[in-house]
C-alpha cells in the first residue's frame, strides 16, 4: 500500500509534480535498506525538496544536493507542502 495523500497533507515524494516543493517529514525504512544512505545525503526531516524529474527516474533537489532514486525509494520519503514551524 502506498501513501498518496493523508488528511494532514503528508504524501510520498513520488507524488510531487515537476517543479513542486515540499518539506521532508519522515524517511521510512525501505526494503532495500537505503534509509541510512538517504539520511547521510541530507534527506532528513525538515529538509526542503524540489522535484526536478519524474520519468524515467525520480530526480529531486534536497537543499543543495541533486539526487536520483528509484520510484519505490521515493515512496519511502514522506513530505508535506507545509513548512515545519518550531
Amino acid at each position: 500500500m502506498h501513501l498518496a495523500f493523508s488528511s494532514s497533507g503528508e504524501r510520498a515524494l513520488s507524488s510531487l509534480a515537476e517543479g513542486e516543493r515540499a518539506v521532508v517529514v519522515d524517511v521510512r525504512p525501505h526494503r532495500l535498506g537505503r534509509t541510512d544512505r538517504l539520511l547521510a545525503l541530507g534527506v532528513t526531516p525538515g529538509a526542503t525538496i524540489t522535484m526536478l524529474q519524474r520519468f524515467p527516474g525520480i530526480v529531486f533537489l534536497c537543499d543543495q544536493t541533486e539526487l536520483a532514486v528509484e520510484r519505490d525509494v521515493a515512496e519511502s520519503i514522506i513530505v508535506t507542502d507545509r513548512e515545519k514551524r518550531s
